[in-house]
């Protein structure tokens, strides 16, 4: 995926308003008490409140207005023209929306365009790591967190999940686009629609019995709790894993990268005070807000079946096989065993004794000799992957709910 200058990213995992299946027998949100210091965040200081009883106020209130003066379809008609960061917004807009996208759209006082731009190059060299993650590490590892699949699985997105996943993907590729959050790019429309789709649905979804009745005692969904688990499955586990995988990565790159993540954080909403300012204030929120909430749901596994029956499409499932021991591999056996994913006895080993040694070799530590074939195979694969869910988010409008998934 180096190659590509464009559309780095693949499924997002939920990239912010993740996917997922729900039933009865989703366990509840593990609770802890909430320590995180706002000293180690963007803002470096703040109220230190719990973000599991924080949402997103000034959104969920122009967007509950919206909804109740039913402006939705005609709304949605309009913004599928704003689609450049650099684009005036569309007349006809609702006042009280128009000016709530005006603030939205403004990057924030701390956001540097250098760190941006070298996030956007580190993007383009590591492609074929952080394709890899967003996609078999993160897409997947979002059926294992029981609120994401609530909250689509009752949304009305949740009825056709195939155009769910391409809209998902959408958040994914222009974060890594090289013109992200430059004028010609759409990154910060993509953020301000996909927040504009959260406060939607935060309206909604309360409406909704069948999620009330599996909410474990969730009143509002999509709390900054639930934006910044979905963050760390995101940003935090990759760099993890990349760490782990022994890529190398300098600090400019490893400060570029987090960088780019926070100013989305931002332009989706989440206060500057729960934003971590360094990748160890970030490992520290995701060992509280991200570990404990993982676990098995019937829905998960389900979810999971769906993405890789959309894998399928590529063969006819020939390397379905490979794919699932990938994911395993990259999430580990615990969460692999909790979204079902089949245990390879030929693909996993084999790419556990492969995969570091193309790593190795890409990274300029080992010669071409010493990489078997096996790895060109496993690469092969990822790259079409890759290439298959970019494809499905070409031309993909994000678009405000107005109703909840039909019963």
């Amino acid at each position: 995926m180096d190659e590509l200058s464009r559309r780095k990213m693949l499924l997002a995992g939920g990239a912010l308003g993740a996917l997922g299946v729900l039933g009865a027998a989703a366990p509840a949100h593990a609770k802890t008490a909430w320590t995180w210091a706002p000293g180690g965040s963007v803002a470096g200081s703040g109220a230190g409140s719990d973000p599991e009883w924080v949402w997103d106020d000034e959104a969920d209130e122009v967007l509950g207005a919206v909804l109740a003066r039913g402006e939705v379809p005609r709304v949605n008609e309009l913004l599928r023209t704003w689609t450049r960061n650099d684009q005036p917004l569309p007349d006809g807009l609702p006042r009280d929306l128009r000016q709530f996208m005006e603030d939205a759209r403004r990057l924030p006082a701390w956001a540097d365009t250098g760190k941006l731009d070298t996030a956007a190059q580190f993007n383009k060299t590591k492609g074929i790591y952080v394709g890899a993650l967003y996609g078999l590490g993160s897409g997947l590892m979002s059926t294992a967190i029981p609120r994401e699949s609530r909250a689509v699985y009752y949304s009305k997105g949740g009825a056709d999940m195939k155009d769910r996943i391409a809209k998902t993907a959408k958040l994914g590729y222009d974060v890594g686009d090289l013109d992200a959050f430059q004028p010609r790019g759409e990154m910060i429309v993509t953020a301000v629609k996909t927040r504009m789709v959260h406060a939607a649905v935060r309206n909604l979804l309360p409406q909704s019995p069948d999620w009330k009745d599996t909410s474990g005692g969730q009143t509002i969904p999509i709390s900054q709790a639930d934006v910044l688990v979905t963050w760390h499955s995101l940003a935090t586990f990759v760099m993890r894993k990349m760490l782990e995988w022994k890529v190398r990565i300098s600090p400019a790159d490893s400060e570029a990268y987090l960088h780019v993540w926070q100013v989305t954080a931002h332009m989706l909403g989440v206060r500057d005070e729960y934003i971590p300012a360094t990748w160890a204030a970030a490992n520290a929120q995701s060992k509280q807000l991200l570990d404990p909430v993982l676990g098995p749901t019937e829905e998960g596994v389900k979810l999971c079946e769906i993405l890789l029956d959309i894998v399928a499409e590529l063969d006819a499932g020939l390397t379905r096989p490979l794919i699932s021991a990938f994911s395993r591999y990259t999430l580990g056996d615990r969460i692999g065993d909790w979204i079902g994913l089949s245990r390879e006895p030929f693909w996993k080993p084999t790419i556990e004794a492969v995969w570091p040694l193309l790593v190795a070799f890409r990274e300029g530590l080992i010669p071409l000799p010493l990489v078997p074939e096996a790895a060109w195979t496993i690469e092969e694969v990822i790259r079409k992957v890759v290439l298959l869910f970019l494809s499905e988010g070409r031309g993909i409008h994000i678009e405000i709910p107005d109703a909840n998934r039909p019963s």
